[in-house]
Parts: structure tokens; sequence; C-alpha cells
């Protein structure tokens, strides 16, 4: 079996609410209709990691109504590892209430629950793992003990001082970020991208439907995105994490593990909600040989 991806961060419950009119204060408008998703972005790439044949483990705070819930059946189902789970007594699990009205106006609440325990909890020792988005002192804890790392900052990325953004990086080996994340990862640092790209053996830098572009320092890899009916776009950057780590740990070239990404994250933009419609490995490959070439050509 490929090597276990330990994999650190949130595991929520979004609450994804449609409503007439986004309120403001002492103001009230109806609500269309809601639904309930798993999410969380270490969970959400967890469960890729494990839906496309990888092996995948969770380090996530939750709270006692994690234990014995649809979610924790459902990671399970997968085959997620949740040996590593924290369990936080007398706090709640994560969550996330996300509004948008009729005008595509959004408006979003997080409430990080168990997950404000993050900067007390002893990082445990792993061998590979991946720092979704979640509290920076643990992150640059596990990330000094660990032979392997990879580093998505994400939306997280503002809690991050200087000193634990760089502690973090000069123990990364792949870095993952958006165009927005990598131009506040040089302002943070106040360094340009071509130090970034020395500081880490491989930065990704995706681009929404316009694809991601791989620097692994001299060499450039522009990847296409495939163009599908997108509905939520929410999940795709952590599918796209899924399908490069597992394809890497399977020694794919460089190339290649972005177009997996790519090809997973096609699949979890079609449905609404992170975990939705992920893929099989079978079913990314039939994709992929679509789009791409032969994958083991």
């Amino acid at each position: 079996m490929d090597q276990k991806i330990s994999v650190v961060g949130h595991t929520s419950v979004d609450y994804l609410f449609n409503v007439e009119k986004i309120a403001g204060p002492n103001e009230s408008y109806p609500v269309i209709d809601y639904n309930e998703y798993y999410g969380g972005g270490a969970a959400n790439v967890a469960a890729g990691i494990a839906k496309i044949g990888g092996n995948s483990q969770l380090i996530s705070p939750v709270g006692p109504d994690f234990l014995g819930s649809d979610y924790e059946s459902h990671l399970l189902k997968l085959g997620v590892d949740l040996s590593l789970i924290y369990i936080i007594e007398g706090e709640k699990n994560t969550s996330a209430f996300v509004y948008t009205d009729k005008e595509h106006n959004q408006c979003t609440y997080f409430h990080w629950g168990a997950s404000f325990k993050f900067p007390e909890l002893v990082p445990p020792n792993v061998n590979f793992v991946h720092l979704a988005t979640a509290d920076p002192i643990f992150n640059s804890k596990i990330a000094k003990i660990t032979p392997f790392v990879s580093f998505d900052p994400g939306q997280d990325l503002v809690l991050y001082s200087k000193k634990d953004l760089r502690s973090i990086l000069e123990n990364t080996n792949i870095l993952f970020t958006n165009r927005h994340e990598i131009k506040r990862v040089c302002e943070i640092l106040e360094v340009d991208i071509t130090h970034i790209k020395n500081l880490v053996d491989i930065l990704i830098i995706t681009y929404d439907s316009k694809g991601s572009t791989i620097y692994n320092k001299n060499i450039e890899y522009k990847i296409p995105a495939i163009d599908v009916c997108a509905v939520d776009p929410t999940g795709a950057g952590d599918a796209y994490r899924a399908g490069f780590l597992v394809a890497y740990q399977k020694g794919y070239p460089l190339d290649k593990c972005g177009k997996v990404g790519s090809t997973v994250a096609s699949f979890a933009v079609e449905s609404v909600g992170c975990q939705t419609s992920l893929p099989t490995w079978a079913q990314m490959v039939e994709r992929f040989q679509l789009h791409y070439e032969p994958i083991n050509e």
C-alpha cells in the first residue's frame, strides 16, 4: 500500500442557505432552502485521497458530537484513518454557515469549535503530512518534525505571522496556493516569487478555470483545466490537492500530477458540496485520458 498521507486541519459540517436577501442588523428575511454537507479543508483532502485509492489519515480536533455521526461513518466507509483525531470535550464540532441570496451575494460565518484547541495540541509523529487550512502554531510545530511536508495555507493565511509562515515554508516540500494567496505569501515575507520558488521544492499556483502552473526550481509546467459544467467551485482546490498528492506518491512526473489534480477537481465542481462527487481512480483515469494523454504513457 502507498505511504500514508496525514492531513492536518478542519473537519467541518457546512450548512448552505439560500435566502431572499442577506440580512443587515435588525433585519429578517426568509430562508428559501438549506442543505447540510461534509466539509473542512483537511477532511475534504483526506476524503479525496481515499476515494481515488490513496492511503489517508486525518489529524483534526473534533467535538464529541462527531463520534457516531453520519460524517464519521462517511469518512470511515471511504477508508480514511481516523485514529489520530483529537476528541475535544466540551466543544462542538467545527461548522460553517454560508448564506447566499438571489443576486449571489454571500455571507459566511465559521464556528471553529473544537479547532480552537489546535494551538494546545501536541502533534503526532508522521512521515508525510499535508497541512490544510488550520492553526499556524500547530502547523509550524508539525512541519518541524515531519520528513515530508505539503502546505496549503488557504483562507487562513491572514492568521499567519511572518515568523510562523517562514518557519513552515523552510520545512515545506510542496506549496499549494492560488493566484491571490501567492501574492499574500510574498507580501507577508517581504520577498518576491523567485524567493518562494527557491525556498520550496515544488510551488503550485492554481488559476481557477485557467488551470494551474507548477514550478520545480527552473522548470515550469502549465496545466490546462478541464472544461465542465461547474455547479459549485468550493471544493475544487481541495480535490486538486488530493489528486496531485496521490499521483505524486505513485511516482508520476509533475506535469501528470497536475493533470490528475485538475481531473479530480473537475469532478468536485459538478455538484454542490466539497465531497459530493469525488471520483474513483478508474473514473479519474477515464476522464484524464479523454482530455489529456494516456496516463501511463
